[in-house]
């Protein structure tokens, strides 16, 4: 649950603005205030099912606008790529503190740097 609630939570910041203005409210109390459904539904003066309706709805959605769109899948891809760059530096900082030589030191940032420039430009 709090695996999902994550990515309800993540979907919400990409794609809240695409959403009505009730949905934002019942979703944001739900999944980021941690209101239950019954507290939520006494604030709006609806049932508790309309408000776990509307929940579903909301969550379908959400993950409708990641299928066409796609937002939080380039944010898990971009910040996979930043951990294997940084991964690189951290190696050559390795190498270069134990001796390794000049020419490899240099190879090595230079294939950084190229990563870097496509991961910037992509």
């Amino acid at each position: 649950m709090l695996q999902k609630t994550l990515e309800i939570s993540i979907l919400y910041d990409f794609y809240s603005e695409m959403l009505t203005e009730k949905q934002r409210d019942i979703v944001d109390l739900y999944y980021n205030q941690d209101l239950s459904l019954g507290e939520i539904a006494e604030g709006f003066n609806i049932s508790r099912q309309a408000v776990y309706d509307m929940v579903k709805r909301t969550e379908k959605l959400l993950y409708q606008y990641e299928e066409k769109l796609g937002f939080m899948k380039l944010l898990k891809n971009k910040n996979k790529k930043i951990v294997e760059i940084l991964d690189k530096v951290i190696d050559l900082e390795s190498n270069l503190n134990s001796g390794s030589s000049l020419d490899k030191s240099q190879k090595e940032i230079n294939v950084i740097k190229c990563e870097l420039n496509n991961f910037l430009n992509n």
